[in-house]
């Protein structure tokens, strides 16, 4: 481990407690482009007919636990959201706001900051992640022990050594234990990795130059193109792969002292769409109006095997499960004739945009005995608030400096009626580079650009007057809203200028 990540774990290391039998488990899921209407619940509750795309692990654990109606990715692209989810911090604040979108970048994980897995594991947990990473991270040339810096898309072989994952991976971040796709299935590179060791897929596996020449599948070279990969790498297994994974840590950790916290951070639903055409001797694929929809079939397979394997293990009733995705939902316009909508029709947009569909997200939260079944709460949730309610659930402690835009909602768990929801939230768009200022049901959008020098403000709703943000309530040019466009655009700029912490220290 390279001194740098010492000093960090030095910097996020604090008070421990006493780890009592009394703690929960902990399983934080998180799909990637997965709607708030790739939920079947939500379907069925919008249509009143059985869902097109049924996930009945995932209304399950909506019946048995709290449903959030107002949960918002930080951001609309999946990179960015997974920093900011991890450390508790807004995106501006790394060097890298709209994302470390490759394998052989820095990491945008500064020294100083803390992160999901240091909380947990400070606190006595055993801590694994599994699944999608995205965060960057430090490799060697090949035959040297100096860090390699360039892009992972490329039409030729790289000089890098890729047995080896050598510094700010999720082994360096406080993970005991992982299994991790640096880029999930959306490569380059399009390789496992194992407590920092490269996973072959099977004994015949090569790392090799993996494009449409070499590639076992072509239709597996993702829309990112061309770059270093293993030569068995298969797309329509992954899935399968990582829920036996995650079921093996929980195996694993039922039977050891210490409580468990796992990160299961899948790469459903993102392209290339890959359904099997079985799982359990179940069909998936075509069983669904498109293949993006047969996904979300796979994502909630995988669930079933995470809450299968807590109750083989009897520690269900002792585990909490979060589960979200890092951004809105995709656009299908197959699934969409039929009425399959993954923004959940009821806002406007889907991933990437600046609208409710980009960053609207489903939220569930399971507490057996502690959250009553069938819970809804309307309060405005980042997900940037999961790394502070993190730390309370397990009695963690963090710096002044730390998880500076993260706003614990435990007590809500919690059943506390007085609890106090945040206001406010920083939101960002994708590639267009939008930004958005939530104020209570007040919305301004503002066009920036990739250095963030640019904050113009372009748009201006009251989402309780206007939830789809249809353009005729655009209130942005109204004479009548001027003076309202004014202190929030002012408010962005002071809040952006301020190193301080948005939230109040706990």
């Amino acid at each position: 481990m390279k001194i740098i990540t010492v000093l960090l774990c030095l910097f996020s290391l604090a008070l421990v407690p006493f780890v009592s039998a009394a703690q929960p488990n902990i399983v934080f899921i998180m799909a990637d482009d997965f709607g708030l209407g790739d939920v079947g619940r939500q379907y069925e509750e919008r249509t009143g007919q059985a869902a097109l795309a049924p996930t009945p692990t995932l209304d399950a654990l909506a019946n048995e636990g709290l449903w959030f109606s107002d949960a918002h990715s930080p951001t609309a692209l999946c990179s960015p959201s997974r920093y900011a989810v991890m450390t508790g911090n807004y995106n501006y604040r790394s060097y890298a706001p709209w994302g470390v979108w490759g394998t052989f970048r820095p990491t945008a994980i500064a020294v100083g900051d803390t992160t999901l897995g240091l909380v947990a594991q400070n606190a006595g947990y055993n801590t694994g992640f599994i699944g999608k990473w995205h965060l960057g991270g430090d490799f060697y040339k090949k035959g040297t022990t100096e860090i390699f810096r360039g892009k992972d898309r490329t039409g030729k072989p790289l000089d890098v050594d890729l047995t080896k994952w050598v510094d700010f991976g999720p082994q360096d971040l406080g993970f005991d234990y992982d299994y991790t796709l640096p880029t999930g299935i959306q490569g380059p590179i399009y390789m496992a990795f194992e407590d920092g060791i490269w996973s072959p897929f099977s004994p015949d596996s090569e790392i090799i130059h993996y494009d449409e020449r070499t590639a076992k599948d072509p239709f597996f070279i993702s829309d990112k193109g061309a770059g270093p990969g293993d030569s068995e790498w298969d797309t329509y297994k992954i899935n399968e792969i990582l829920a036996e994974k995650a079921a093996g840590f929980i195996e694993r950790s039922a039977s050891q002292a210490e409580p468990f916290f796992l990160c299961y951070w899948s790469p459903t639903v993102h392209v290339p769409h890959t359904p099997p055409v079985k799982l359990d001797g179940k069909p998936i694929r075509g069983s669904t109006p498109s293949h993006h929809t047969d996904m979300n079939r796979v994502f909630d397979w995988e669930v079933e095997k995470i809450v299968t394997a807590l109750k083989a293990a009897n520690v269900y009733d002792d585990t909490i499960i979060i589960l979200t995705s890092d951004n809105g939902g995709l656009w299908d316009p197959v699934a969409e004739k039929v009425g399959h909508l993954s923004n959940g029709g009821i806002v406007r947009g889907t991933k990437n945009h600046p609208w409710e569909g980009g960053h609207l997200v489903p939220l569930i939260v399971t507490w057996p005995g502690v959250i009553p079944a069938n819970s809804r709460s309307d309060v405005l949730i980042n997900g940037t608030d999961i790394l502070a309610t993190l730390a309370d659930i397990v009695g963690g402690s963090l710096l002044e400096s730390q998880a500076k835009d993260s706003y614990s909602f435990y007590p809500l768990l919690k059943g506390d009626t007085s609890f106090q929801a945040r206001d406010e939230v920083l939101l960002q768009a994708g590639a267009q580079c939008e930004l958005v200022l939530r104020q209570g049901d007040w919305k301004l959008v503002m066009q920036s650009d990739w250095e963030l020098s640019k904050m113009e403000p372009i748009a201006l709703f009251n989402l309780a007057n206007n939830p789809k943000e249809a353009d005729q309530g655009n209130l942005i040019h109204n004479p009548e809203y001027a003076s309202k466009v004014a202190a929030m655009h002012a408010h962005y700029i002071k809040v952006r200028n301020n190193p301080n912490r948005t939230v109040a220290f706990p």
